[in-house]
């Protein structure tokens, strides 16, 4: 492989010059970086304990199934969900508090399906 971005431009395809690219690049992974910037250790460690239980489960997880499961306070559970919900990328609960999905996965019923080599399988967002 060269390295070579092109670019379409009506039928043809213009290479763009590597510095260029490279520099968004670099904007880029700044930008999501900073969006994740409040994110503490737990906050991932619950983030990432969802993400893989949801397809296990097979169904919207509780905020005590996760405080239980990760051995954290019920409460400071909640404002973590609390904080990453209203990022509105990393999760989304029910009325009745349930994480129904961590993007990519969702246990709510979507066209999109994920099949995982160890069997389970969840919908997708």
């Amino acid at each position: 492989m060269d390295n070579t971005l092109l670019k379409g431009v009506w039928k043809y395809l213009m290479p763009v010059p590597p510095f260029l690219w490279k520099r968004k690049i670099r904007q880029m992974a700044k930008k999501a970086e900073a969006g994740i910037g409040f994110m503490t250790k737990d906050h991932h460690r619950v983030r990432n304990f969802v993400v893989k239980t949801l397809p296990e489960y097979g169904k919207p997880l509780s905020e005590d199934k996760i405080a239980k499961d990760l051995d954290l306070d019920l409460e400071y559970v909640s404002a973590i969900l609390d904080e990453l919900e209203k990022n509105k990328f990393f999760i989304f609960r029910n009325k009745e508090k349930e994480v129904v999905w961590a993007y990519p996965v969702t246990a709510a019923v979507t066209p999109h399906k994920a099949y995982f080599p160890t069997g389970e399988t969840i919908y997708a967002a």
